[in-house]
């Protein structure tokens, strides 16, 4: 498969310091992969290889086949990054901005004016057109620097921590430009330690600690290897129908034991792990409704990713 960002292996120190190692990421064309981990596990520094603004120690990385090394220039023609830090521009208007980041990639100007036009409404700044930069709130620079990002239209685009320091609102705003990003054909990678962003929009993610890879893949596949079984939970009256509970569903294909947990609030939960599908499921809540058991609540536990981060990570900061 050719990936469009990939690193093998890649290593940098800052003397005896190392802030990467051995890291090895894959992200396929189209994707949006979050790049998660502490503070301090090498985010940021990858990214700065990535974008062709540090050099690694050794290994190596590709964007869209293209070395990050002997092909600097086609690399950062690929790419669009926007830093963790947005910059000072006090002195220039919204559409001021744009328009010298589009002449930096030698955009004639008749075509800088359309494309600014459109770069403004895409991220909804057209009405702050002629605002100095500086009186933006951090979410509309956050915005303006996204449209920054995609002057010359870029393939890729490497975002450090977009989402970093905003509003409920303002985050919320930013994920949904970067899904409509990826719908235009878009490969995203971005970084961040905000686990609710990368669970409601990433196809793929990658979990940093050390400096080291820990584990990568698209969300379901991570989800299923961290969750090899189900847990479904019963709620009944009190410990002699938790007993009946137990006594039924024991035999049943698929599961793989039944504890019963301490009693709260007078009634009982029964904890079953099970390895089957949702077919399997249905059928232990079929046979309990068979047994009359007296049922208040019947779910399966969702294992969401902040329980993921927290079973594979384990605290440590480089």
């Amino acid at each position: 498969m050719q990936y469009m960002i990939e690193t093998r292996e890649l290593v940098k120190t800052f003397g005896k310091f190392t802030a990467v190692d051995g890291l090895s990421i894959t992200v396929p064309p189209g994707a949006i992969y979050g790049f998660v981990g502490p503070n301090g596990a090498g985010k940021t520094t990858t990214m700065r290889i990535l974008t062709t603004l540090t050099r690694p120690t050794s290994g190596t990385a590709t964007i869209g086949g293209h070395d990050i090394g002997a092909e600097r220039r086609k690399v950062r023609r690929m790419i669009g990054y926007m830093p963790d830090e947005f910059g000072v521009y006090d002195d220039l208007r919204v559409w001021e901005y744009l328009d010298f980041f589009a002449a930096c990639y030698d955009i004639a100007r008749d075509e800088r004016r359309r494309l600014i036009a459109d770069l403004l409404e895409l991220v909804e700044l057209s009405h702050r057109r002629e605002d100095m930069v500086n009186e933006l709130s951090k979410g509309l620079k956050q915005r303006l620097s996204l449209a920054r990002t995609l002057a010359h239209d870029p393939q890729v685009l490497i975002l450090d921590e977009p989402a970093s320091g905003l509003d409920p609102r303002a985050r919320i705003e930013i994920r949904e430009l970067m899904v409509e990003l990826a719908k235009m054909g878009k490969t995203i990678f971005f970084s961040t330690h905000i686990l609710a962003d990368v669970e409601n929009i990433c196809t793929h993610i990658g979990i940093i600690e050390g400096g080291k890879m820990i584990m990568q893949g698209d969300m379901a596949e991570m989800k299923a290897r961290l969750t090899p079984h189900r847990v479904i939970v019963v709620t009944v009256k009190d410990q002699a129908v938790a007993e009946q509970v137990r006594g039924v569903v024991g035999g049943i294909v698929g599961v793989l034991d039944v504890d019963i947990i301490e009693p709260k609030g007078g009634r009982s939960r029964v904890q079953i792990q099970f390895n089957g599908d949702d077919d399997g499921v249905a059928l232990i809540n079929q046979k309990l409704n068979q047994a009359d058991i007296l049922i208040y609540s019947f779910s399966e536990e969702v294992r969401d990713l902040e329980a993921l981060f927290m079973g594979v990570t384990q605290g440590i900061v480089t």
